[in-house]
């Protein structure tokens, strides 16, 4: 929007809107100021506003709910505050409205680091009824956010209408070539593109209209709508029935989708109440009404029932009375029942208040709008704009802002849903509260956040910059692709810990947060540190093989102790599999921890921890691989027998439903860091890494080096250790891979048959009478299957529908269909037009799929020897199940995120090759870890397997602290603007999560960007049954 030149505007509350200082005015009586703070050690309360910018609140930890509310409403100068609330993420990840009576210390367990929204918490049938045009202003910006995320649905004449009157307000009259352009730069709805025609024709007749006018013509479309100020809460009936609970101004309303099948009007209704998780409606006695006297409906806990139970009562109480209830009198002896009552003015006070008293005129700010008016000269109902109060924002980062340039839509929606509402967005601009600029400098700096910086691809560094937060020595990578990001909410904004406090797994989605989960090494006691250590390639080469090492014995550990510990010993594990187990892991385990020994001894001696040093005769590590790869041969018998103890154990969980149960049970336990499975087909990828690590040595040393001839002819030994075992890899990893997907599906029987191969999961959209609906494909050698999550108690994928690939054709219809990355799979008996999320992504389903077809007409039907008909029922290979299957697998939030649900979310598709090349690029070992906005760095042990990062204290830990999930991620390196003034340091960011990771060597930081790039960026599209001929070569 222009602006006036700039006027010193003076500190105080209402800058955030541009109004000038407050006159006092609060939701409380007239003329009272907000209360006095009360004694206590105080906290900074983060808000974020309608408007997308954020706010600081200095207050006492003692404060009621109501005196932080009461600060906010006085910030904005908002006299109709009551019609508002504050909501927040408790612990329980449920989202929750700000008890005004309870002190926040008791709503609020880490005040710092929870970011409360300011929303719309009473929907009035009527937006006259609201009074100033402030307020109507935050109810169009709430709408708006209804819109986009898909909250508030409609069809798509009054989607477009609403866009229209946003978009008069945001640019004013229409001219279609900048209407055009604001509409392809922005998103408001969901699917924009097909409607954006209609969306300008309506915006042409909205000339003239103002911005406040604007906002009340989209309330006027808006109250209309069926889904008007919705929020829905699962529930059942009694039959099972999936519902959705909801509250209005009328009563308590009944959906089926988005469709009310029913409501009950608060005149009807008795009593509302909970027991437990059902959730009970007691109506008045009517003689003309066929519903029984007590409706019941269960819903998904006690703490659910609460919830809902909670808002209920306070829309009774502001919609239907005339005063706020007095509190009940406190019990001598005992309490029966909650005490929670709703606190405030309700409607008819707060209409009277604003009617009975003057006030005011304040002019406020719309943020997004470029509409230049005087409200003295134009119409009164205008409202003036003032400067920007620029000097009281946070100075924003190199780069340019991000202006909206992306609404969240539907998908994305979605996704933020399992971020930790301690996370603020990456574009958020956070200024200040009056209370809080008189805080220290330190605890300033220490809060702020940074508004969102939209960049490129990193440059690439240069010896001559020492400033660009890079060695000068450091190696030119190309960047990854760019990414709009900000940064994280300080050292401790997220958590993905293995298991919570209270035993559950966090979201998949959130990254990594570690207490104390390693010491925060000063600079220069590391660099002091790092001196003392050889700088030789080939050391930092063995330092590798050490550190992978150490996690591969204590993967090892986890078959040979914690799971016989744990299923061995049952009497329900038949002999066979215990013997098979026993047999073929503990000699792997003897012999690696003296192996392990023999490496650390090594290392040792080459780090100069005794005098051998001096000598030189132990700077090298290819007599220690020779003589133990030489000792391995004789295991090699072990080795295969892998296949034989995945088959044996397959076999016996299907034989027994108890065995089954103990090995799920199992794989929730916190060593169990990964699937069971692929602990057991560890020992055939350490292969495949020693060969790796013999490789680069051989690479580096010169012929004439003494320890070139030990390596080389070790390199000879493990590679045709490798050839050997090859074909029985490639096979018990896709026999792993289908054992996995029939954990993560529902309604599939008979997933693993002889002959079948995995090729490629994710998600892509599926165009139905509904439009765009999100699914999960699963592509197969012969079949294709899409499916969706919906509202379930597991980490599972109900199926829906199956594709034969046989007589399959493909196409893309991108042009026919009007949808971005589309293409059409036309199968005998039906046809599926789906969408991908990018062209890339087209492009590799379309690869994958039409070589599929293309074995499919060649295939002569052999089936693996391997997968024999023993493991597999006797019945038709058709992976679609008539009847349900039984819901198997871990609960949501507990044991390892299966990869498919990761790719749910993040909106990605994996293929079996980047499988394959995830597990044979583990790695391990010691990295700082820094926050975007914190002062140390972080000592913490890291492994990667399996497209994640698993944070350790140390590499004696059992099990990890927390993981992170890459997929979806990008790795580049630090831009100067960063300040990353250090060696050797990678930047990971998925939106607005940033994390800085430092490495000790340029070695080791080749090598973790070059196995992190092999989960986050994605491979060519390239088929998989190529890499089957040559993932192990």
């Amino acid at each position: 929007m222009a602006e006036p030149d700039p006027e010193p505007i003076a500190s105080g509350a209402g800058q955030r809107l541009g109004a000038p200082e407050t006159l006092g005015i609060s939701t409380l009586d007239p003329g009272h100021k907000p209360p006095a703070m009360p004694p206590g050690r105080h906290v900074t309360i983060r808000v974020r506003m309608l408007d997308d910018t954020e706010e600081l609140f200095d207050i006492s930890q003692k404060a009621s709910g109501k005196v932080l509310f009461d600060l906010v409403c006085s910030q904005m100068n908002l006299i109709e505050g009551d019609y508002f609330g504050l909501e927040f993420q408790n612990h329980l990840k449920m989202t929750v409205w700000l008890d005004h009576i309870k002190p926040i210390i008791k709503q609020l367990r880490r005040p710092k680091h929870t970011i409360l929204r300011f929303a719309v918490k009473f929907f009035p049938p009527d937006h006259a009824q609201l009074l100033e045009e402030l307020t109507w202003y935050l109810f169009a910006l709430q709408i708006k956010q209804d819109v986009s995320c898909g909250r508030l649905t409609c069809n798509d004449t009054s989607a477009a209408l609403m866009v229209s009157h946003i978009i008069q307000s945001e640019i004013g009259d229409f001219e279609e070539s900048q209407c055009r352009s604001h509409l392809l730069n922005n998103n408001y709805i969901p699917d924009q593109m097909p409607l954006i025609d209609k969306i300008m024709e309506f915006h042409s007749k909205n000339i003239g209209q103002t911005p406040a006018e604007s906002d009340y013509q989209l309330l006027e479309v808006a109250r209309r709508l069926e889904m008007y100020g919705i929020r829905l809460h699962p529930a059942k009936d009694r039959e099972g029935t999936r519902l959705s609970l909801a509250v209005g101004h009328t009563g308590v309303l009944v959906l089926q989708g988005h469709t009310k099948i029913n409501a009950f009007n608060w005149s009807k209704v008795r009593k509302l109440s909970f027991k437990r998780k059902r959730f009970l409606i007691k109506l008045r006695p009517d003689l003309n009404s066929s519903y029984q006297d007590t409706l019941e409906f269960l819903m998904g806990s006690r703490d659910c029932c609460k919830v809902f139970w909670k808002i209920c009562v306070e829309y009774h109480a502001f919609f239907r009375l005339f005063e706020e209830p007095k509190p009940k009198p406190k019990p001598v002896l005992f309490t029966r029942g909650s005490s929670f009552r709703f606190s405030g003015r309700t409607q008819k006070q707060v209409i009277d208040y604003v009617r009975e008293s003057a006030f005011k005129k304040i002019p406020f700010e719309r943020k997004h709008s470029r509409v230049q008016h005087n409200s003295r000269i134009q119409h009164n109902i205008r409202l003036s704009p003032l400067p920007s109060p620029r000097h009281h924002e946070v100075p924003t980062e190199s780069g340019a802002p991000a202006d909206r340039v992306d609404s969240p839509s539907r998908r994305h929606w979605k996704e933020s849903v399992l971020v930790s509402a301690e996370d603020p967005s990456a574009s958020r601009t956070t200024r200040t509260s009056p209370s809080y600029q008189r805080n220290s400098h330190e605890d300033r700096t220490a809060a702020v956040s940074r508004t969102e910086e939209t960049r490129g691809s990193t440059r690439p560094t240069h010896p001559d910059h020492q400033s660009t937060g890079v060695v000068p020595n450091s190696p030119h990578l190309s960047a990854s692709s760019g990414h709009s990001h900000g940064m994280v909410n300080g050292q401790k904004s997220l958590e993905l810990c293995g298991h919570s406090p209270d035993g559950r797994l966090p979201s998949p989605l959130t990254s990594p947060l570690l207490y104390d989960a390693g010491s925060v090494r000063t600079d220069d006691e590391d660099d002091v540190r790092r001196k003392r250590f050889p700088t030789d390639r080939a050391y930092f080469i063995a330092k590798e093989l050490l550190t992978t090492e150490r996690t591969y014995l204590k993967d090892l550990e986890v078959v040979t102790v914690s799971f016989q510990s744990a299923v061995g010993q049952d009497e329900a594990t038949p002999d066979s599999l215990k013997n098979t187990v026993l047999s073929t892991f503990e000699p792997l385990h003897k012999f690696h921890a003296a192996f392990l020994r023999e490496v650390e001894q090594r290392l040792a001696l080459w780090e100069g921890r005794s005098n051998a040093h001096i000598k030189g005769e132990y700077h090298c590590i290819g007599d220690v691989m020779l003589k133990n790869i030489q000792g391995l041969k004789p295991l090699t018998a072990n080795l295969h027998k892998q296949s034989e103890v995945l088959l044996e154990l397959e076999k016996a969980c299907r034989a027994s439903r108890r065995l089954e149960g103990l090995c799920r049970d199992f794989e929730l336990q916190k060593v169990c860091y990964v699937p069971l499975n692929v602990f057991i087909l560890r020992p055939l990828h350490r292969l495949s890494h020693y060969k790796q690590i013999l490789e680069r040595l051989c690479k580096h040393y010169p012929a004439t080096h003494g320890d070139f001839r030990d390596c080389r002819a070790a390199l000879a030994d493990v590679s045709e250790m490798v050839e050997q075992l090859q074909g029985s890899l490639i096979k018990m990893e896709n026999f792993q891979k289908l054992l996995e997907l029939k954990k993560d599906l529902i309604g599939v029987d008979n997933i693993v048959v002889p002959g079948r191969e995995f090729i490629r999961l994710g998600c892509l959209s599926k165009l139905s009478g509904k439009g765009l609906q999100q699914r999960m494909f699963f592509l197969f050698n012969d079949v294709i299957l899409y499916t969706s999550r919906g509202m379930m108690a597991t980490n599972q994928f109900k199926v829906h529908g199956q594709l034969p690939l046989h007589g399959m054709t493909i196409r893309e219809s991108e042009d026919e269909w009007g949808v971005p990355h589309a293409f059409t799979l036309v199968g005998q008996q039906q046809s599926v037009v789906v969408a991908a999320s990018s062209l890339i992504e087209m492009e590799k389903w379309m690869d994958d799929i039409q070589g599929a077809i293309e074995t499919v007409k060649t295939s002569n039907g052999t089936s693996s020897d391997l997968l024999n008909s023993s493991l597999i029922d006797n019945k038709d290979p058709s992976p679609v199940s008539e009847n349900k299957a039984p819901m198997v697998g871990p609960p949501s939030g507990q044991g390892p995120v299966p990869l498919s649900v990761i790719c749910w979310y993040r909106v990605q598709s994996l293929s079996f090759s980047e499988s394959c090349r995830s597990l044979e690029n583990q790695l391990s070992g010691n990295l700082l870890r820094k926050f975007k906005n914190s002062n140390g760095w972080q000592k913490l042990w890291v492994v990667f397997t399996n497209f994640s990062l698993f944070f350790y204290k140390s590499h004696q830990d059992d099990y990890p602290l927390a993981s992170l999930p890459l997929l979806g991620y990008s790795v580049t390196i630090p831009s100067q603007s960063e300040n990353i003034h250090k060696e050797y340091v990678f930047k990971l960011h998925f939106k607005s999560h940033v994390y800085y990771f430092r490495s000790e060597s340029e070695y080791t930081f080749e090598r973790w960007m070059e196995v992190i790039r092999s989960a986050t960026v994605s491979s060519s599209g390239a088929r998989v049954r190529n890499c089957k001929e040559s993932h192990l070569h």
